[in-house]
């Protein structure tokens, strides 16, 4: 009588089934192996801080330019009056801001250039550009409401009269030195915007940076060589005392 086999039990599967590969063993060819952890993806700042960014500069440049030329405007305007008394009369006269005093407007073409520098730096050299920035608009408030009239319309008095010694009566100053120091003012209010948002702004383009310092590839790599065959270079050759057709 043939014996009937008997079903292992499912413990028995189970443990056969998950037995350890012996040392030695070759690895399952079909095993699906484990994929490794992807890395994580670096990406720029966040799109509002990208908008955020471009709005500070626009309004920097916006309050530089305008700060700069409103100082230089100013400085060529009347910025105060006086007479001029002597034995034989009296003369008017008239003294611009830059009579009085050049420093404000020598603080703008500064400033202006100040705020030129600053898209052409980065790091720690935008902070200084920046610091320039405000100091100049600074500068141009002190200069603007501090220096009086005095010496320029002496001066000027001197220069109509011919004489050392004249009085001058009735000083007046105008308006335009506050015009002046408004400027002051745009001007420092676009260098404090640079000091705390400038790390955010973009710098200039890295196009005339050194072939391989950026990654781009050099503009004469990419030249074909002369084609021999073409008529231009057989002229070329012959010119050069050669002969094209020699093998």
């Amino acid at each position: 009588m043939t014996a009937v086999p008997q079903p292992r039990p499912a413990e028995e599967s189970a443990t056969t089934a998950t037995a350890p590969v012996p040392t030695g063993t070759a690895p399952d060819p079909t095993a699906t192996a484990q994929e490794p952890a992807a890395d994580p993806v670096v990406t720029g700042p966040p799109a509002r801080t990208r908008a955020a960014g471009r709005r500070s500069l626009a309004l920097a440049l916006l309050l530089g330019v305008a700060g700069a030329a409103v100082t230089l405007l100013a400085a060529g305007k009347t910025w105060a009056h006086g007479t001029a008394k002597y034995a034989e009369g009296s003369v008017a006269l008239t003294v611009s801001g830059s009579e009085i005093t050049g420093v404000p407007g020598a603080l703008a073409l500064v400033g202006l250039a100040a705020l030129v520098a600053v898209f052409a730096v980065r790091g720690i050299g935008r902070s200084v550009v920046s610091g320039l920035l405000v100091l100049c608009g600074v500068g141009i408030v002190t200069a603007a409401l501090t220096d009086g009239p005095g010496s320029a319309l002496a001066a000027a008095a001197t220069a109509a009269t011919t004489l050392a010694s004249t009085t001058v009566v009735g000083e007046t100053s105008t308006t335009w030195p506050w015009v002046a120091a408004a400027g002051g003012a745009l001007l420092f209010a676009a260098g404090v915007l640079a000091v705390l948002r400038g790390r955010h702004w973009p710098g200039m383009s890295n196009r005339y940076d050194r072939d391989g310092a950026t990654g781009l590839p050099s503009r004469k790599a990419g030249r074909p060589a002369p084609d021999p065959e073409r008529p231009e270079e057989l002229w070329k050759a012959l010119d050069r005392g050669e002969d094209p057709t020699g093998g």
